[in-house]
């Protein structure tokens, strides 16, 4: 498992790529692109906009609240748990395996915000990877060679679990 250190969080502050103020922004993007979702509310956002997602990472919570509109997309669920802060090897497998696999939701008991991370990592170039961006929006992220260098550098501010 690795862990993120509180004073190196103030550096996963920036988006992770492209910030739009509204999900509706972001839908001409998309179109023909495999889609993945890293939180409730974006997931929610964008099944409003008659769009289902290849992916949806949630957790069941919107800034640290639960909320009562989690979706169910998929017959097929994976169940992982991830503490706040970190990127467990469950969280990692059980994205490897949606990849396999897609038309997947991934149901994180705990926390998915930093799945963005291994996601961007794991995927093909030319998926699209949104999230939310509290108060702010949601983040546009475009796979490519770029994303996943900057991705594999985030994970050196991590550090491994002493267990």
């Amino acid at each position: 498992m690795l862990i993120l250190p509180e004073e190196r969080r103030k550096f996963f502050k920036v988006p992770f790529g492209i910030l739009y103020p509204d999900i509706a922004d972001i839908i001409p993007l998309i179109r023909g692109k495999q889609v993945y979702t890293v939180g409730d509310v974006v997931t929610h956002s964008l099944l409003q906009q008659g769009i289902t997602p290849d992916i949806a990472i949630i957790d069941g919570h919107t800034m640290r609240s639960p909320c009562d509109w989690t979706p169910v997309l998929y017959d097929h669920c994976i169940r992982v748990k991830n503490p706040p802060g970190s990127l467990s090897d469950e969280l990692i497998e059980g994205l490897n395996e949606a990849l396999r696999q897609p038309q997947v939701m991934i149901y994180v008991d705990g926390e998915e915000d930093l799945a963005v991370i291994p996601l961007v990592i794991a995927s093909n170039e030319g998926s699209v990877i949104l999230y939310g961006q509290p108060r702010e929006g949601v983040v546009f992220r475009l796979v490519d060679r770029e994303a996943k260098e900057k991705a594999r550098n985030m994970l050196t501010h991590f550090i491994e679990n002493p267990k």
